[in-house]
């Protein structure tokens, strides 16, 4: 007998028990509907993370003064940047210095970071202009009350593209508003647009003090030299602080590579976990097809007499009810990939992130569904392949 043949005598079964044949399918649907989906929702994550860090800066490392004692060292120097800045490994350096204030547009107001940089600061941290310019050399070098704002500032501060060159007051000092950044994405403390961007020395001289900085970002020339230039940071700022091999470094150097590929492991490993526990309920609606089928070789043992007494060898009564098992596992897990798919869509917007589809998670559910068909299937399709024809006949 046919492939063809088979299959057309098991959709003929499965639609003269329709409400069996869709209970059956269910549990195979729920768990490839739940593979699919939480599969999906772990690589969305994995994807959010990734843009996330990414969006932090181009071929980033961060300096940023080492925690002694529970307190953080105020270790890093204006000097320090520059000398960092004349590395051949490096393209760009922007020292940072941050503190919070209350920032006034006419009637609103709201309380944001206002962090002093230089004009690299935009280049380093992948930051782009939406209207104006920003921090310029002279601006920076003549410690002008300029400010540059981020895209949820000047949301708050109802200010927009015809707003440039506005005023607004900054802790009580007046500042003139030279450009509106372009939008970055980001919630609470980790909001990369709820900053004013202003001159170093301005926040040096109006509200903080001193001259060190809180951290140097740094943007390397080429995403190979990451190691490199984190070496020979390391080694400039160890002998610019006169440190000796025994003493604890006063700075830290964070890569932002090693930190892309640690989030990406564990958003990995995460998946993974999400996908093994999904399974469980396909293994379960295996458990259901296999019992289902149990059931059917017994009320069919009559029809399985009467077809081995006309010809049919065993091994045509064995194809016949594994193709039944693998349709019915089969039929579920397309079911299941439409479901998994739409409740990943719905999950991902939901969160605000973008939809991962990954063909290769819908190809291992079409081949899990079927592996689950045939493991399942096997035993009860022997079963119906090893009845005796003369007892099969006698069963009432």
């Amino acid at each position: 007998m046919s492939f063809a043949e088979l299959l057309r005598l098991a959709l003929s079964r499965l639609r003269t028990s329709r409400m069996r044949a869709a209970l059956t399918m269910l549990g195979v649907i729920l768990g490839v509907a739940s593979v699919v989906a939480l599969v999906g929702v772990g690589q969305g994550t994995t994807s959010n993370i990734t843009t996330s860090l990414a969006g932090l800066g181009t071929n980033l490392l961060t300096v940023s003064p080492s925690s002694q004692g529970g307190a953080l060292t105020t270790s890093l120097t204006l000097d320090d940047a520059e000398a960092i800045n004349e590395l051949e490994s490096v393209a760009g350096v922007a020292p940072e210095l941050s503190t919070n204030a209350t920032v006034m547009a006419g009637t609103e107001d709201t309380t944001t970071t206002i962090l002093g940089t230089t004009s690299a600061y935009a280049t380093v941290r992948a930051y782009e202009v939406w209207q104006g310019t920003f921090l310029t050399e002279v601006s920076v070098e003549q410690d002008l009350r300029v400010a540059v704002l981020g895209a949820t500032v000047a949301t708050d501060l109802g200010l927009g593209a015809d707003d440039l060159g506005t005023e607004i007051k900054v802790a009580g000092l007046p500042f003139k508003v030279v450009g509106i950044l372009q939008a970055k994405g980001g919630t609470g403390f980790q909001d990369p647009d709820d900053q004013i961007m202003v001159p170093l020395g301005t926040v040096q001289k109006y509200f903080v003090g001193g001259d060190s900085v809180r951290s140097i970002g740094v943007s390397v020339v080429d995403a190979d030299q990451m190691d490199l230039a984190d070496s020979e940071i390391t080694a400039l700022l160890t002998e610019r602080h006169d440190l000796s091999a025994t003493d604890t470094a006063d700075f830290d150097v964070f890569n932002q590579t090693q930190l892309l590929e640690a989030a990406s492991s564990i958003s990995g490993t995460l998946t993974l976990l999400l996908g093994g526990i999904a399974s469980i309920s396909l293994v379960v609606g295996g458990i259901g097809i296999m019992n289902i089928m149990l059931v059917s070789v017994r009320e069919r043992t009559r029809e399985i007499g009467i077809r081995k007494a006309i010809g049919a060898r065993g091994r045509d009564i064995l194809l016949q009810f594994l193709v039944e098992a693998l349709t019915l596992s089969l039929l579920g897990g397309l079911i299941g990939i439409v479901v998994g798919l739409a409740a990943s869509g719905v999950i991902a917007q939901l969160a605000g992130w973008a939809f991962a589809f990954n063909p290769g998670t819908i190809v291992a559910a079409v081949l899990f569904s079927l592996v689950v068909g045939v493991v399942f299937g096997v035993w009860p399709a022997r079963q119906a392949a090893r009845l005796d024809p003369i007892t099969a006949l006698r069963y009432e």
